[in-house]
């Protein structure tokens, strides 16, 4: 380990401050998949776009057969690479392309996940994105210095079980945080 690598987020959860209010991450939930001396890597968890898993499926062409999967969200996972795909799921699992975040939580990029959920063989919990959110080395810290981000334990409950447009309310509420408390402690109404 080097003394760079001495922060590690991996997961946490990221709160976009209220400062952020005309950025990109505006009221989002970043999960960390990744962080060391390269940089970070994190998915936004609480953004649905109006992309189903069925029409994305159709899209390129993997039968999905789990009529309770068709009409799931895609997510937006962050401005990078928003034309590709990325599964966060429970449990890891044995794809071509995974990442392991912790002994539970995976970050596959290879269609073969998709193709096993199709035949409903994939992992018990996901939630499928179009991009992600990367930091370059050290600009994460920058911004948590500055306030930007709140840090937390993460939470593959809130992640996974609760429908996005809650996961941001939970993840506050388990830190002790009001957001509407913040946003006045910053001058937005």
């Amino acid at each position: 380990m080097t003394a760079m690598s001495q922060l590690n987020l991996s997961h946490q959860f990221l709160i976009a401050m209220p400062a952020m209010v005309e950025s990109t991450f505006a009221k989002s939930l970043i999960y960390v998949c990744e962080h060391n001396e390269q940089g970070a890597l994190g998915i936004i968890v609480n953004r649905p776009i109006s992309l189903t898993l069925g029409e994305l499926f159709s899209q390129i062409k993997v039968p999905l057969n789990q009529a309770e999967l068709k009409n799931m969200p895609v997510h937006f996972g962050g401005p990078v690479q928003t034309d590709r795909g990325f599964v966060l799921h429970d449990p890891i699992g044995r794809w071509q392309s995974t990442l392991p975040i912790n002994d539970n939580v995976g970050l596959t990029t290879s269609k073969d996940i998709l193709e096993a959920v199709g035949e409903g063989q994939g992992p018990h919990n996901l939630l499928v994105t179009l991009g992600y959110a990367g930091w370059e080395p050290g600009q994460l810290e920058h911004e948590l210095a500055q306030n930007a981000w709140l840090s937390m334990a993460a939470s593959e409950r809130i992640m996974f079980e609760l429908p996005a447009e809650e996961r941001l309310y939970a993840a506050m509420t388990l830190l002790g945080v009001d957001y509407a408390t913040l946003s006045e402690e910053a001058g937005h109404a």
